[in-house]
């Protein structure tokens, strides 16, 4: 049986512990052994690291120690793959560059807060993303500082009505990518609990686990 760890804590306006309680249960349903922690710490007990498939951060701000970090992306190297969303993963840890470098991204405005907004799938023939038409969401639409060797699958478009020069600006929302032999999967969608009742949210977050996974 494959190993998944959820880590969940930080803020609680992400609904930290009502987005574990969605994905925790899809992925026992696919056979997964899910550990939910609520510290940190878990992530410098190497023995424990080591034998995961996957890992899911839910975690927005806070900080992490050197050796948690550590742990964390030592495993993510030996080949664990790690897989998240929104502030729980692109907005974990505001100090830790080591931490943003393997996620590919940071979060760094979200101009008119909750907002209506569209997602452009481009690239329909990945396996997160196949089958999946554009969708409109109503949430956080996400200005991030993005890693240009990210392999890039869904798009949104700013408009200029909250920062006018950002006007037509085109930022990544889904995308993946390596950190040693592991995979990483991150979305930006999914603010609260209830974003993820848009079925493609969903879907892509759930396919993106599945991606990542060792």
């Amino acid at each position: 049986m494959k190993k998944a760890l959820m880590v969940w804590g930080g803020w609680s306006g992400h609904e930290p512990k009502q987005c574990v309680d969605i994905f925790a249960p899809f992925l026992s349903s696919v056979g997964y052994d899910v550990e939910i922690s609520e510290s940190l710490d878990v992530y410098t007990d190497e023995d424990k690291m080591m034998a995961l498939d996957l890992i899911v951060p839910v975690w927005t701000m806070g900080e992490i120690s050197k050796a948690q970090c550590k742990g964390l992306l030592k495993a993510i190297e030996s080949g664990v793959g790690i897989a998240g969303w929104h502030g729980g993963m692109g907005d974990s840890f505001r100090q830790s560059t080591d931490y943003q470098f393997m996620v590919g991204g940071q979060w760094v405005a979200h101009p008119g807060g909750v907002i209506d907004y569209v997602v452009n799938i481009t690239n329909k023939t990945d396996p997160i993303t196949a089958g999946l038409d554009d969708f409109k969401m109503h949430s956080e639409q996400y200005y991030m500082h993005v890693d240009p060797s990210n392999e890039v699958l869904a798009v949104t478009r700013f408009g200029g009505e909250h920062c006018p020069w950002i006007e037509g600006t085109v930022m990544p929302v889904v995308w993946k990518r390596r950190w040693g032999q592991g995979r990483v999967f991150y979305c930006s969608l999914g603010h609260v609990a209830k974003d993820f009742d848009v079925p493609e949210a969903r879907t892509i977050v759930q396919r993106g686990m599945l991606w990542a996974s060792r």
